[in-house]
């Protein structure tokens, strides 16, 4: 299998045949993001695909998920991705699910009978770097997109039948403004109604901008209360049938939860957790290396 740079894929895609269709990310300028700079974007040739998914064959049985690599592959047009699921499909007969990351702006670039077509393709459960709702945040991150284009490009999503999963950043708008970014945040959930909702929380490393402009004192981190605050005040918030997706490395209170359902036993988790962490842990801004 052939693999270029540092892979990456979300925690719930462990189980996974990870195959490589791009490298790198076509956008690679969000403030918060280190993972690409290293890689120049390129688009793997659909001779290497079917050759590695021959080897993939030869070793890994009958796949029901595949997740394409890497940064962005959603950002592959219609025609290219057709091909490439087809291929997937004759090899693996029996997959269900052909997933990938994906940024609003390679939502805006199809059309909705593309968008239906690559459904009807298995191509489903897209994972989306919608990053926030709070649209000074979503700003300051340098996503590429509008918070107007996530509302539209989600709900063309939904008309489509195709399934997404919307990544959200805990922490994202600094200091004194979780509970701001919670509100917005729990808003685009409610309206995006997703299969699920995957937490990350916000971390300054590297060489990344926003380590720059922590270090400058442009950018002021929430403490570690502030997080755990805002992570309450969402789930609080959110009134749509969604799957919480948390247990991610970076967070401090890792869970899954089926949201509205589970909210006031989420809420307990974290409130719990809260109870048990000093003072000076809570009104620290804790060092992550990674997203």
């Amino acid at each position: 299998m052939k693999y270029t740079g540092p892979t990456y894929r979300p925690p719930y895609e462990a189980n996974s045949l990870l195959l490589q269709v791009t490298a790198g990310c076509t956008h690679n300028k969000c403030t918060f993001c280190t993972m690409y700079k290293d890689i120049k974007f390129s688009i793997e040739s659909l001779e290497q695909i079917e050759k590695d998914l021959k080897e993939a064959q030869a070793f890994c049985g009958d796949v029901k998920r595949v997740f394409l690599v890497n940064g962005d592959a959603f950002v592959l047009s219609a025609n290219r991705l057709k091909p490439i699921a087809e291929l997937i499909i004759q090899h693996f007969p029996n997959v269900e699910v052909i997933t990938m990351y994906a940024s609003i702006n390679n939502i805006k670039s199809k059309t909705d009978k593309e968008l239906e077509e690559l459904r009807d393709l298995r191509i489903n459960d897209l994972w989306i770097g919608t990053e926030t709702g709070h649209e000074q945040t979503l700003e300051y991150l340098n996503k590429g997109f509008s918070l107007r284009d996530s509302y539209e490009q989600l709900e063309r999503l939904n008309k489509a039948g195709v399934r997404h999963i919307d990544i959200l950043i805990f922490g994202g708008a600094g200091k004194g403004k979780g509970i701001e970014n919670a509100i917005a945040n729990a808003k685009l959930i409610n309206a995006s109604k997703s299969l699920g909702v995957s937490i990350t929380t916000m971390g300054a490393f590297g060489e990344s901008r926003l380590a720059e402009d922590v270090e400058k004192g442009i950018f002021v981190p929430a403490t570690e209360l502030e997080v755990l605050e805002e992570q309450k005040k969402m789930i609080e918030l959110i009134d749509v049938e969604t799957i919480y997706l948390g247990i991610h490395g970076i967070n401090t209170v890792t869970f899954d939860a089926q949201l509205p359902k589970d909210r006031e036993k989420a809420i307990e988790l974290v409130d719990t957790a809260i109870s048990k962490m000093d003072d000076d842990f809570l009104n620290s801004v804790p060092e992550r290396h990674s997203i």
